[in-house]
């Protein structure tokens, strides 16, 4: 609500101007971007099940070599998503997700043409740095959602990496048997070239203009928003949320601003009592955050219990989805029943396109159940709820069942982690204000990247080595501690105002 006092004008926030202007146009055309972003990055992840195989065949690469063209991706996402956040953080969200376009489409294409294996690694390498970017887009779309709307849109910009894993296996069922592989990469990389055609029509998020002081630029847009929704701005002065607090504070307790003065300096908040000219924006005082400062932020004493919670909560997220997906292979493939090295060899050479694009549709329920419960039930409850159903789909897998029962067993459990991802990358940006929120999504998705490098290396091993029940309590105990660390977060973020600062989300989160 705006505030009013006597002889000023009311004041309003962003949160406030997009809950009167609610989501309409404006926001399908950012969402149709972000979402471009976001297929794109699918096709990129789910293409390397498809090239593997062929590369090896076309220079007779060893396992490991194969295995490797996977992990330098993974290697290149680890130091891109927390690279890409800082900058994002600093020098605006347009800026983050430009560079990572260009490193994503250019390293993607010169893939293609790599003339030897070296080159075809430092190339996907690149890729992977440009992919560690996707943070930066989900993240950009979130601040220009309204709040009582934010789960069940984020559910469905979520859906676009779905569509990006059907269409590329579509497109791989089409191109590989007959073009080959560097066609696959060549016609993947088209995605990101889109997201630079289309940059220079695409806004700066209002919410990160405000937190560097820049609110005649955000009122801009936010006037832009309102012309294309066909709605009115609220009257009165647009402030920031670290401007509101001030409000507050100044009818409260005057005097209780001291304790914030060195935070909001780590932050690069300005000194809001300074004067300045009325029409003039506010000048800021070492608004660039540094990488060590921006990680420091995350670990202070308001922030680290979520940021560390959450931290094992991507290893855990993205340890069970790329287990579950590469397990839905090798349970039903033969390789549980120890069968021998050749009949593998053999095995691992064909794959099947038209199964794997059917399978790759299982995950539209997992979306479908997070946009049902995400706003009813809340984040920390409908991500806790969805950890231990999958921990109950694969209990019985600790004994060697029927094959359809296997198949539908791990159907199941994929919807649930399918689900518990969704509402992961709902819940990590609104924990942590705007200053540090893409370098926070950054890093927890980094700590995703290792779940995904760590998985084929021991819980897939553990099944070719006749452990079966190893590896599925393995899974089991890793989801179910990261159910228990939902369950420990220190609030539920449903229906509430994103933060600018550190020091305006502990009121937030208090209220």
């Amino acid at each position: 609500m705006t505030i009013e006092s006597e002889d000023e004008k009311p004041t309003y926030t962003v949160d406030e101007a997009l809950v009167k202007m609610g989501f309409g146009k404006f926001q399908l055309l950012v969402l149709a971007y972000a979402g471009m972003g976001w297929v794109s990055e699918a096709m990129e992840m789910m293409l390397l099940s498809f090239i593997g195989p062929s590369v090896q065949s076309f220079w007779s690469l060893s396992s490991e070599q194969e295995s490797l063209i996977t992990s330098v991706v993974f290697a290149g996402m680890l130091f891109g998503a927390y690279t890409w956040g800082i900058v994002s953080d600093n020098h605006g969200r347009r800026k983050g997700f430009l560079i990572t376009a260009i490193v994503t489409s250019g390293a993607g294409f010169l893939s293609a043409f790599a003339p030897n294996y070296i080159l075809l690694l430092i190339f996907r390498c690149l890729v992977g740095v440009g992919l560690g970017g996707g943070p930066v887009l989900s993240s950009w779309f979130l601040e220009f959602i309204p709040a009582p709307d934010r789960g069940i849109w984020m559910v469905i910009f979520s859906a676009f990496w779905t569509i990006g894993t059907i269409f590329e296996a579509a497109v791989a069922w089409l191109v590989m048997p007959r073009l080959g592989w560097r066609w696959l990469l060549a016609l993947s990389s088209f995605p990101s070239s889109l997201l630079l055609l289309f940059y220079r029509v695409t806004p700066e998020s209002p919410r990160y203009l405000c937190s560097k002081g820049r609110t005649a630029e955000a009122h801009h847009i936010l006037e832009k928003i309102a012309r294309i929704n066909g709605k009115k701005l609220p009257s009165g002065n647009l402030v920031s949320d670290r401007e509101r607090e001030l409000e507050h504070r100044s009818l409260l307790s005057p005097s209780s601003d001291q304790d914030d003065i060195n935070l909001n300096r780590m932050e690069g908040v300005p000194d809001l009592t300074e004067t300045t000219d009325e029409d003039s924006t506010p000048e800021w005082k070492d608004s660039n955050m540094g990488g060590l400062s921006s990680l420091l932020m995350l670990l202070s004493p308001r922030l680290i219990k979520s940021t560390l919670l959450l931290w094992v909560v991507f290893f855990g997220n993205a340890f069970s989805y790329y287990g579950l997906v590469l397990l839905t292979t090798e349970l039903n493939s033969g390789h549980n029943r120890c069968v021998s090295n050749e009949l593998q060899y053999d095995k691992s050479q064909d794959i099947n396109y038209k199964d794997v694009f059917i399978t790759s549709f299982a995950e539209f329920p997992g979306l479908l159940i997070s946009a049902a419960i995400v706003d009813k039930l809340g984040r920390k409850l409908s991500m806790s709820s969805l950890f231990f159903c999958c921990c109950v789909f694969l209990l019985p897998l600790l004994f060697h069942q029927p094959q359809g029962l296997t198949t539908i067993l791990l159907f199941g459990a994929r919807i649930c982690i399918t689900g518990t991802f969704t509402i992961v990358y709902i819940y990590a940006p609104e924990i942590y204000p705007t200053s540090v929120r893409t370098t926070g999504v950054g890093v927890a998705s980094s700590m995703g990247r290792i779940g995904g490098m760590v998985c084929p290396l021991v819980a897939v091993a553990l099944v070719h080595g006749c452990h079966q029940t190893a590896a599925i309590i393995l899974f089991v105990i890793i989801i179910f501690l990261s159910g228990i660390s939902v369950v420990l977060f220190p609030f539920e973020t449903k229906g509430r105002d994103l933060s600018d600062s550190v020091s305006s989300s502990k009121l937030v989160n208090a209220s």
